[in-house]
């Protein structure tokens, strides 16, 4: 079978798809992942270009999914579900977020911006700096005990982070 007899079945609406010339049924995995790309292409996640590479669909190819109401339905419910779980909302948040860190460094070496929002902008960056993944508690707790007197105990627990491999350990 040829891709274009294949497509010819996919607008049939037989929940299937055409991949690097290989017919994929929808509720496979990959015919799950390709839907889910396709939904966070409608949302604006992912671009017709990285979807169109990563699958090695022509532009032909392409036009034909529109015409593929199964797929169309399996992208609406996936961009349903993503809505609803919280999982578009913190993906978009998360591609926002990494513009932050120029954000705040126009702002830290901007002249002429006051003194007061330069500095927020340099805490800021700290707190991103400090939020990465080696900086992840390292699952040990400590309980810290002091006795002021005979009836006074102030008792603080305390989760070290993990010092970053690059660092040796020193905090910067």
């Amino acid at each position: 079978m040829n891709t274009h007899e294949a497509s010819k079945i996919i607008a049939a609406g037989s929940g299937s798809v055409v991949l690097r010339g290989v017919m994929v049924a929808l509720d496979t995995d990959v015919g799950r992942l390709f839907v889910s790309d396709c939904a966070r292409n409608t949302e604006d996640l992912l671009s017709e270009g990285d979807i169109k590479r990563k699958w090695a669909l022509s532009d032909e190819d392409w036009q034909r999914l529109a015409d593929n109401a199964a797929l169309l339905h399996a992208v609406r419910a996936e961009r349903a579900r993503r809505i609803s779980s919280g999982e578009r909302a913190q993906e978009a948040a998360r591609l926002h977020f990494a513009q932050a860190p120029n954000i705040l460094n126009s702002i830290l070496t901007d002249e002429q911006i006051a003194p007061r929002h330069r500095i927020e902008a340099a805490r800021e960056l700290r707190q991103v700096i400090d939020s990465g993944p080696d900086t992840a508690p390292s699952g040990e707790k400590f309980t810290i005990t002091i006795i002021i007197g005979e009836d006074y105990k102030l008792v603080s627990e305390v989760t070290p982070r993990q010092p970053s491999p690059s660092n040796d350990g020193e905090r910067q």
